[in-house]
């Protein structure tokens, strides 16, 4: 099953490139920046979906990766 953020992720970064693409042709900075701000925002939109699936579909291995994660900060840090 495809999460939301997935979805509105990808159109967020389609919107963002074309905006990016207008504010190119009038070269018009503001847009342009709006525009790559809007693809990042959607790319990381994407990514946390993608996660969300994943942590779904597979807990186990989600909470393993947490937990090593977690045990290595823990050691960093000590």
């Amino acid at each position: 099953m495809v999460d939301t953020n997935t979805i509105s992720g990808t159109a967020r970064d389609m919107a963002g490139r074309v905006q990016e693409t207008a504010g190119n042709t009038m070269g018009d900075a503001k847009t342009r920046a709006e525009g790559v701000y809007n693809q990042a925002y959607g790319q990381a939109e994407q990514y946390a979906g993608q996660a969300s699936d994943m942590i779904r579909d597979q807990p186990l291995t989600a909470a393993l990766i947490a937990l090593g994660i977690g045990f290595v900060i823990g050691r960093l840090t000590a």
